[in-house]
C-alpha cells in the first residue's frame, strides 16, 4: 500500500517536474473520483427522477413529450455509464503505472490534454492520425 500522497489544495500538475510522478498521478486519481461520483450521483436522480414522473398523463402530446424527455434522458445516462467504464479504465492504468502515455506510441500524453480529458489514452497526434484512418475507411 502506497503512502498517502499530500496535494495542495491549488496544486496543478506542471511541466516542469517528473512526468507522472507521485503527486501528478494521485492529482489525476482525485480528479477521475470525482468525476465519477458526480456522474454516479447524476444516475441516481435520473433514477428517482424517473420513477417519480411514472404517471399516466391524459394528453397525448403531453404524452409524447414526457417520452422525449425520458428517452433524451435515457440515452445521457447511457453515455455517462460509458463515460464511468473509461473512467475506471483510466483508474486502472494509474494503478498499473500506465496512466499518461500514449497506448500507441507510448510517448507521454502532455498534461494539457490529460487535465482537460483525464480518460485520454492517445496524445493528440496519434488521437489525430487514428481519426483520420477512421474517417478514411468509414468514406469507402
Amino acid at each position: 500500500m502506497k503512502a498517502e500522497v499530500f496535494l495542495p489544495e491549488d496544486y496543478r500538475p506542471a511541466e516542469d517536474e517528473p512526468f507522472m510522478n507521485d503527486r501528478q498521478t494521485e492529482y489525476f486519481r482525485r480528479k477521475l473520483n470525482a468525476w465519477k461520483e458526480e456522474l454516479v450521483d447524476d444516475s441516481r436522480h435520473t433514477l428517482e427522477g424517473l420513477q417519480d414522473t411514472t404517471r399516466n398523463i391524459a394528453d397525448v402530446a403531453d404524452r409524447a413529450s414526457e417520452e422525449t424527455d425520458r428517452s433524451l434522458e435515457l440515452r445521457t445516462r447511457d453515455r455517462q455509464r460509458k463515460l464511468v467504464s473509461k473512467i475506471d479504465a483510466a483508474l486502472r492504468r494509474i494503478d498499473q503505472g500506465e496512466f499518461g502515455y500514449c497506448e500507441e506510441t507510448g510517448e507521454p500524453i502532455s498534461l494539457k490534454r490529460l487535465d482537460a480529458r483525464p480518460i485520454a489514452t492517445m496524445s493528440l497526434e496519434a488521437q489525430e492520425r487514428h481519426e483520420r484512418r477512421e474517417k478514411v475507411h468509414r468514406d469507402d
